[in-house]
């Protein structure tokens, strides 16, 4: 849907297009001394956007980007979305009958255009300066905004080979931001291995022990209160950043629920991921999934909701081959991850005996889930049917509360276990025999007998 934020962007992009376009022109002229129209590239300003109002403007303005930094930026976004500024850059040197060495650039494996490098970028700003390509070489180092607010970044060059030759890589998340002005959430994929959960439950709904709950005050405390803390009250030099806590207890006792409206009660998006799948054999892989995932949260205020921690802090008796101790440097990296996560980061298990001690010491809070007493049952119980539905005049949900021992999540199974069946009758009620067969089926699955 093209709306007017969208065409206002397209206007502002366009003027700045036309400008790099002019920038590059120059550039060439100027360093193969033929007629240029200028003295410097420098001469040629930037687009003045003024009240322009767009996603662009505002971003190049916000950050008061400098005239190197726009054209870094340039250089970044521009294989995206006009690839073909970029072609006078594929010109051949008569000397040597191939391209230029200075002008930096890659060919790519499906993409037929220009795939510019830092070696690009000096050579625009610096031409062949080398006081110039010294200073300019800064923008690309960790503490320049462009990498630690996660915009753009020059991508690791081969083994052996310059840094600069390394390719100008975009934020993907940038990239959608100032073409379309919106930030699109990744798919769940084997470079993405997250998948963003949400619940159309309240808290209302969440039936936990007063003291759980406490703890769980305290997680949205910090949510709404933490970065007050540590910047209002100047606090960062002291306090770690971010947010660590491990849920414990059985499956269905409200883990996943608690993370999911933690989200929604704050307007931030949860992301789940399952450490028993992130996990792999192959030697670094794991690190590098975990990294893809921590790389997109950054700055995004996004809960990482690691589910079955088990499989990678689950207590180690010993340390026996090559293996297990990789395993071990697998999970140091993914403590360092954490710990260095501005945002909340939720471990969930099924035991707490099961998690080594020396991991959950680096906690700020550890959460029991436990199975919910006959009054919490019979809470779960009374909210768990549809509206639609009624209860056979010989059901009472106090004595199945009372009777059977079963987590909320298993109520809801057997509850919706007894509705199809109801269903399937092509009746509202609700029997006794149906829903005591649907108790049965959650006792076996657990391998207990009613």
């Amino acid at each position: 849907m093209v709306t007017d934020k969208l065409i206002g962007n397209a206007l502002s992009l366009e003027s700045e297009l036309r400008w790099f376009a002019a920038v590059l022109e120059a550039r060439l002229k100027l360093y193969l001394k033929q007629d240029a129209p200028v003295e410097s590239i420098y001469d040629l300003t930037p687009p003045d956007f003024g009240d322009e109002q767009s996603v662009y403007s505002e971003f190049v303005q916000y950050y008061n980007l400098s005239f190197a930094e726009r054209i870094l930026l340039l250089l970044a976004l521009v294989p995206h979305i006009k690839p073909e500024l970029l072609d006078p850059l594929f010109a051949s040197n008569g000397q040597t009958n191939r391209g230029w060495t200075e002008f930096g650039g890659v060919q790519g494996k499906n993409h037929g255009g220009f795939v510019p490098t830092g070696e690009t970028f000096i050579f625009m700003m610096a031409g062949g300066s080398l006081k110039d390509r010294f200073v300019l070489t800064d923008i690309f180092g960790a503490e320049h905004v462009f990498a630690k607010h996660q915009i753009l970044q020059l991508e690791h060059a081969p083994d052996g080979e310059p840094f600069l030759s390394g390719t100008i890589q975009i934020s993907r998340d940038i990239l959608d931001y100032l073409t379309v002005g919106e930030v699109h959430r990744p798919v769940m994929s084997s470079r993405f291995p997250a998948k963003r959960i949400t619940t159309e439950r309240e808290w209302g709904d969440l039936v936990v022990d007063e003291k759980t709950f406490q703890q769980i005050e305290e997680i949205k405390t910090w949510l709404d209160y933490g970065h007050a803390l540590l910047y209002d009250w100047g606090m960062s030099k002291k306090l770690r950043k971010g947010y660590r806590c491990l849920f414990y207890g059985p499956p269905g006792t409200g883990k996943t629920m608690t993370a999911c409206l933690l989200g929604k009660d704050t307007n931030r998006d949860v992301y789940r991921i399952d450490l028993s799948l992130v996990v792999s054999k192959y030697i670094g892989e794991t690190e590098k999934n975990l990294s893809n995932i921590f790389n997109q949260a950054e700055n995004k205020n996004w809960i990482l909701f690691f589910d079955e921690a088990d499989a990678l802090f689950g207590k180690r008796t010993s340390v026996s081959d090559a293996h297990d101790r990789y395993a071990n440097q697998e999970v140091s990296y993914l403590l360092q991850r954490i710990e260095d996560y501005n945002g909340l980061v939720l471990l969930a298990s099924n035991q707490k005996d099961n998690m080594d001690e020396a991991f959950t010491r680096r906690f700020d809070n550890i959460i029991n889930f436990s199975l919910p007493r006959p009054d919490q049952r019979l809470k779960i119980w009374e909210q768990a049917f549809a509206e639609k539905s009624t209860l056979a005049g010989d059901i009472s949900l106090k004595e199945i509360a009372k009777g059977y021992e079963l987590s909320g999540g298993a109520i809801m199974n057997a509850v919706g276990y007894a509705s199809l069946m109801t269903l399937k009758k092509n009746s509202h009620e609700i029997s006794k025999s149906d829903l005591i067969a649907g108790v049965r089926k959650e006792y076996t699955k657990e391998g207990r007998t009613v």
